[in-house]
């Protein structure tokens, strides 16, 4: 690819960042981002812009992470074009009126037209974070544009060079006003969160996303947090292919070179499959780095000097034993996929969330001890693996909590750009793409309108009170049970009846069926009269 220039980093101005805010918040009360076609073109505009300046994030990517062409491509500009098409495709029927059926609204009450309106909620700030700086900053201002909100976009400050080419995409390609990009780090940061936003979408660590809850509490301000977790993967006794489960983990740790919020931290086995899964770790690595990893082409770096020590500092404070890799080069902020065989959740491998090449290898003796693990390590981790026979991860998902979680390979779930996506408890708040993206930045508005004919209707309501017409009114709307109060339920007459005439369901013959049954009973008490 040809060589292109990118501007050298620049901070925004502080005094400008509260004229950006304003402006953001008036182009939203002009309502014309509530039109359809307003949001549509914005999404279209938004397609070309990637298209348009893919030369200049390929690039960006390259200079920041050296992220190789192949994965900036897959991961982060072309994801983001594929969530703008898959949007435009739904769209219209995203954002009509959901009329409310009987289910939720009594047949007394059905004539008030009750519905749910989809409505921006506003103005939103969206702050990105560095290991997937395209991706992950602008999925969410999809969603934000499809919504029909106005946003304020904050990069991050340690990939640069994405947040120069982020920032003249969006101010020149999108609606002006509407749509503005803010660089710096910690004080611009601070200068955004003492604007008010109607919503606030962060994905980051945990200890940022702590810091952005907070100031956010003061004004009331909902909040959605992408976070992370110490994940972990487990393998059974009942693995169904150990070399499989191998390759896809190590695949987890070298994408992006492990910095991925939902990659394995660790790994608990089986003990008798300890060193057979060591050998396959190790075959893998040879087949997807023949001339080694330093010298591969496709594999990342760590985005600076500061996460380069810190994972580093995992591995010199670790009283495991390195298994597989172990080369560190802090020149080149390279860190060799590494393995290490622990065995307490006191080690340096198991403590801290390593977002980066490494994981340990933890040997148990049965599930119930790797589950007792992981549930002490972390209750709440953004994602889990399992590998094992059916019941066995059945087991893992019904006893371990997390994010999301994929069965027989790495990150799965969160490898598809149309379902939803985001943690739990303290590995985040809420849930993006697809059409979560949506919702997420939407007022789901209950409407309902009264015709003044039925005023008799509704006349209980008024004083003085008679509660005749309330009783009345219960029986109309309400629903007695069918069930004791043990809790226990009783089929009753009104049971058995349903029954009948839920038999066969809608169809011609499920008709003829519930009457041949009706006709059937009524023969035999004849009969036995």
């Amino acid at each position: 690819m040809a060589a292109v220039n990118i501007p050298t980093f620049q901070a925004t101005a502080l005094e400008a960042i509260p004229k950006l805010a304003s402006a953001a918040r008036g182009q939203f009360r002009t309502h014309k981002t509530k039109k359809l076609q307003w949001r549509q073109v914005q999404l279209r505009k938004l397609y070309w812009a990637l298209e348009d300046y893919k030369p200049q994030l390929v690039a960006a990517l390259a200079s920041d992470l050296r992220k190789s062409e192949f994965e900036a491509l897959l991961t982060e500009v072309d994801w983001v074009k594929k969530d703008c098409l898959w949007m435009l495709d739904h769209l219209e029927k995203f954002v009509k009126d959901d009329k409310l059926d009987s289910s939720a609204v009594p047949m007394t009450f059905s004539l008030m037209n009750f519905r749910i309106r989809k409505e921006p909620i506003g103005t939103a700030l969206i702050i990105g974070p560095y290991n997937y700086p395209i991706q992950l900053l602008l999925c969410p201002l999809v969603g934000a544009i499809a919504a029909g909100c106005t946003a304020v976009l904050k990069p991050s400050e340690l990939t640069p060079a994405c947040a120069m080419v982020v920032k003249e995409m969006i101010e020149k390609r999108l609606d002006s006003g509407c749509f503005s990009v803010v660089n710096g780090a910690i004080p611009e940061t601070n200068a955004l969160m003492n604007e008010k936003w109607d919503k606030i979408f962060f994905t980051g660590s945990a200890q940022v996303g702590t810091i952005i809850a907070k100031k956010a509490a003061e004004t009331l301000t909902p909040v959605v947090l992408e976070l992370g977790g110490k994940n972990p993967a487990f393998i059974t006794k009942n693995c169904g292919n150990l070399a499989i489960a191998a390759r896809r983990l190590l695949w987890g740790k070298t994408q992006n070179n492990g910095q991925v919020c939902m990659s394995q931290n660790y790994v608990l086995i089986d003990k008798s499959l300890v060193q057979t899964f060591i050998e396959y770790l190790k075959i893998a690595y040879k087949d997807m780095f023949p001339e080694g990893a330093k010298a591969s082409k496709d594999i990342s770096r760590i985005v600076n000097k500061r996460h380069f020590q810190r994972i580093k500092k995992m591995l010199d404070d670790t009283k495991g034993k390195i298994v597989m890799g172990g080369e560190v080069d802090e020149d080149e902020l390279y860190i060799e996929p590494t393995a290490v065989l622990v065995d307490s959740v006191k080690d340096s491998m198991m403590e801290e969330e390593s977002f980066g090449p490494v994981f340990a290898i933890y040997p148990v003796n049965t599930l119930d001890e790797a589950l007792n693990i992981a549930n002490l390590v972390h209750r709440t981790p953004l994602s889990l693996y399992t590998f094992g026979n059916k019941a066995e991860n059945e087991r893992v998902l019904n006893e371990m909590t997390s994010g999301g979680a994929t069965i027989n390979d790495s990150f799965f779930h969160g490898s598809v750009n149309t379902v939803p996506f985001g943690g739990v408890g303290d590995s985040g708040w809420g849930a993006y793409r697809g059409k979560a993206s949506f919702d997420t930045f939407t007022h789901f508005r209950t409407i309902a309108e009264t015709p003044s004919w039925a005023e008799k209707l509704i006349r209980v309501r008024y004083m003085p009170y008679d509660f005749k017409a309330l009783n009345l009114l219960n029986r109309l709307t309400g629903k007695s049970p069918n069930f004791d109060r043990t809790g226990k339920v009783v089929k009753g007459f009104g049971y058995w009846i349903s029954l009948i005439f839920g038999l066969g369901g809608k169809s011609a013959k499920g008709a003829f069926l519930r009457w041949l049954v009706v006709a059937l009973a009524h023969y035999i008490y004849t009969q036995r009269k």
